[in-house]
C-alpha cells in the first residue's frame, strides 16, 4: 500500500546510509558512466495520449485549453467543447493495439542505438509505467500495459542500457489554461488526479517566477521520480527544463543523492541529464536541446534531437529529416565528446512511422560500417577542421548545415584515427589539412607518422600521400551522400 510518507523516509533513509548526501560537494565525486563515453547514440521515445489528435506537437494537452490556439479550435472542431471533450477522455481512445516492445527494440538495435530513454511521464501527468502513486497510468488505463516495463525487459534481453525520462516537474502549471474558461478542469482536482494542480504559467526564464510550486506537489515529483528508479533501475535519468527553478533545487539534489545511492547499492553505473544549470556543473550530465556545441568540451555531454524537425511525438503534418543530417550532427557530437540521443515519435496504435524507420535503418547501415569510428572512441586533438560553422545554442538543428568536401571530423581509439569527411566528393580527392606534413618546433600540431589509411565500408583502398599542404587522399569508386571515415593507422 502506497504511502507517500512512508516513501519520503524511505528517500532520508537511503541518503543518510549512503556515500551520496544531498548537497553539490558531496554529488561532485559522481563520474560518468563508462557505458555511456562508450554508446554514443541512444534513442528517445514521445508516445502518449497526446498521439492521438497527432496535431501539432506533444504539447497538445496544454494548447488544446488555450483559447484561440490552433490545438484549441481543431478541438472543438473534431472532438467538440473542451467542457465535454478534455484532454483525459482520449486516455480511453489509447489502446496501443499494434505495441510490440520486442519489435521496437529489435529496430532501435539495428539502428545502432546502445541504449533507449522513453519518456516514462510527459508534461500531461500521464505516466506510461504501472505506477503506486496514481492511477492515471497505462497499465490500468488505456493500454493497460506497463510500457516502460516492456520495453526495458526487452532492452535487457537485447544488451541494450535502459534509461527513462521524467517531464512531470512541467505539469505544475501544464493544464493551468483549462481553468480560464469552463472546460473539464475546474480546480477542483486533488493529488493524484490527473490534472491537479493545474496552476498558472509564470515566465519560464524566470528563476523565481511565482506562484511556486507547493511542497506537496514538489513532493509528489520527487517520489515519482525516485520510484521510477526503484522499480526500472534505470541507467539515465533524463530531466526536461523547469528543474531549475529555484523552487526545485533542494529536491534535486535529494534525487540526485537517492539515486547514486542506489545505483551504488545496486552496483550500477548510472547517469542524470540536465538542461539550464538545473544541477551544479559537475554532479551531472550537461545535455543541450535540439542543439550542439560549436567546439569540443573537457567533459561529456548529451544533445537530445528528433527525427522530425517540427515535433517530438507523432503528428499527420511530421517534416522529417533526412538520414544523412542525422548523421553529420552525430559525427559532430561525437568528436567534440558528446552523445546523440535521437527521438521518434510512434503512432498512437504503437507502430513507427515508415519515415522514422526507414531513417533508423539508414543510421543503422551506415553505423555497422562505420561505427569503430564511433563507438568507444575518444577526442582527439583536433575536433573539427573545414570552413562550415556549427551554429551553438539550443533548438538551432532545424538550421541547414550545407557541409563541404573541406569539413572533417576527428576522433581516436587504440592506434587508429578517423577523420570523417561531412560531404564527399565525387572526383574523389580531399585534402586533410590536419594531418599536414610540418615543423613541429614551430607548430603544436600533429606530427607524428602515419603507417596506413584504409577508409570504411568499401573495398577500395586509397592512394595516399602526405606533403606541406595535408594528408592528400583519392579514390576511384567511392561514392556516399553521408560522412565517408578514413581509417588512419598512426606508427
Amino acid at each position: 500500500m502506497y504511502s507517500k510518507e512512508m516513501y519520503l523516509q524511505q528517500i532520508e533513509d537511503v541518503i543518510n546510509r549512503g556515500p551520496y548526501k544531498a548537497n553539490w560537494d558531496s554529488l561532485s565525486a559522481h563520474e560518468t558512466p563508462a557505458w555511456f563515453r562508450d554508446a554514443k547514440f541512444g534513442i528517445f521515445i514521445h508516445w502518449g495520449a497526446y498521439s492521438i489528435p497527432a496535431f501539432g506537437n506533444e504539447w497538445y494537452p496544454r494548447n488544446m485549453y488555450i483559447q484561440g490556439s490552433p490545438e484549441y479550435e481543431h478541438h472543438r472542431r473534431v472532438y467538440g467543447d473542451q467542457k465535454d471533450f478534455g484532454y483525459k477522455d482520449f486516455i480511453p481512445l489509447f489502446k496501443a493495439e499494434h505495441f510490440d516492445a520486442a519489435a521496437w527494440i529489435d529496430l532501435f538495435k539495428k539502428a545502432g542505438a546502445k541504449y533507449v530513454v522513453p519518456v516514462a511521464e510527459h508534461h500531461d501527468g500521464f505516466q506510461m509505467y504501472r505506477s503506486d502513486i496514481s492511477h492515471w497510468n497505462a497499465f490500468e488505463m488505456g493500454p493497460h500495459r506497463d510500457v516502460l516495463g516492456e520495453l526495458t525487459e526487452e532492452m535487457h534481453k537485447n544488451g541494450l542500457v535502459n534509461g527513462a525520462s521524467t517531464h512531470r516537474i512541467e505539469h505544475w502549471f501544464f493544464m493551468g489554461h483549462g481553468r480560464d474558461f469552463d472546460s473539464d478542469i475546474t480546480g477542483s482536482e486533488k493529488e493524484g488526479d490527473l490534472y491537479w494542480p493545474a496552476m498558472p504559467e509564470g515566465d519560464h526564464q524566470d528563476l523565481f517566477s511565482e506562484p511556486v510550486p507547493t511542497r506537496e506537489f514538489l513532493e509528489d515529483w520527487m517520489v515519482r521520480t525516485c520510484e521510477l528508479i526503484d522499480r526500472y533501475h534505470v541507467k539515465e535519468l533524463y530531466f526536461d527544463w523547469w528543474i531549475q527553478h529555484s523552487s526545485a533545487k533542494p529536491y534535486l539534489q535529494k534525487i540526485a543523492a537517492y539515486y547514486y545511492n542506489r545505483a551504488a547499492e545496486w552496483k550500477e553505473e548510472v547517469v542524470i541529464a540536465y538542461k539550464h544549470d538545473a544541477f551544479m556543473f559537475g554532479t551531472a550530465l550537461v545535455d543541450i536541446e535540439r542543439g550542439q556545441f560549436a567546439d569540443v568540451q573537457p567533459f561529456y555531454w548529451q544533445t537530445d534531437t528528433a527525427a522530425a524537425k517540427n515535433s517530438w511525438c507523432y503528428t499527420e503534418n511530421n517534416e522529417f529529416k533526412k538520414a544523412k543530417d542525422i548523421l553529420c550532427d552525430l559525427v559532430d557530437v561525437v568528436s567534440k565528446n558528446g552523445n546523440l540521443l535521437l527521438n521518434v515519435g510512434p503512432k498512437a496504435d504503437g507502430t513507427i512511422s515508415e519515415e522514422d524507420t526507414e531513417i533508423l535503418l539508414q543510421i543503422g547501415a551506415w553505423l555497422k560500417a562505420n561505427g569503430e569510428a564511433i563507438y568507444g572512441s575518444r577526442v582527439w586533438r583536433t575536433a573539427a577542421e573545414g570552413p562550415t560553422k556549427v551554429e551553438e545554442g539550443q533548438f538551432t538543428d532545424g538550421k541547414d548545415k550545407v557541409f563541404t568536401k573541406e569539413d572533417f571530423r576527428f576522433t581516436v581509439k587504440g592506434s587508429h584515427l578517423y577523420a570523417a569527411c561531412l560531404s564527399y566528393p565525387e572526383d574523389g580527392r580531399i585534402v586533410i589539412k590536419s594531418l599536414a606534413e610540418q615543423d613541429a618546433s614551430r607548430l603544436p600540431k600533429f606530427h607524428g607518422i602515419i603507417e596506413n589509411v584504409e577508409v570504411l565500408g568499401f573495398e577500395e583502398s586509397p592512394v595516399w600521400k602526405r606533403t606541406e599542404n595535408g594528408l592528400e587522399i583519392e579514390t576511384q569508386n567511392v561514392r556516399s551522400d553521408k560522412p565517408v571515415v578514413f581509417k588512419i593507422t598512426i606508427k
